[in-house]
């Protein structure tokens, strides 16, 4: 059995607090002209990320979030004008056509087909 490698930590490290103050000033320093962010973080001993997330937080301002709208549904007084308009032409082979214009019944549709020739 091989001897495994154990390290003990005993000290009690903590996250550091950032006040609201602390956070605008760190955030008013990386606004600068030629400042980075990378450069402010390390000034003030924090991380970039923390910098990027407390300017988004402190500057932009937060877009409301999207509702529900009423929404009333309601027949659409074309539809019933452009059925009627419509238009159905199959061509089967160089001698057959069918045209069938304005509003069509399935039921004829299908008569119609089924009555051609078995050879078309």
């Amino acid at each position: 059995m091989a001897k495994a490698e154990v390290e003990v930590i005993t000290s009690e490290r903590r996250r550091r607090h950032w006040s609201r103050v602390d956070k605008e000033r760190v955030v008013a320093a990386a606004l600068q002209p030629g400042a980075t962010i990378l450069g402010v973080a390390r000034a003030f001993g924090g991380h970039s990320s923390q910098v990027f997330r407390w300017r988004q937080q402190l500057c932009w301002k937060e877009t409301p979030s999207p509702g529900f709208a009423a929404v009333t549904i309601a027949a659409d007084p074309h539809v019933a004008t452009a059925r009627t308009q419509g238009l159905i032409e199959v061509e089967i082979g160089a001698e057959t056509k069918i045209r069938i214009s304005g509003s069509a019944d399935p039921a004829i549709v299908t008569a119609v087909i089924a009555a051609l020739p078995a050879g078309s």
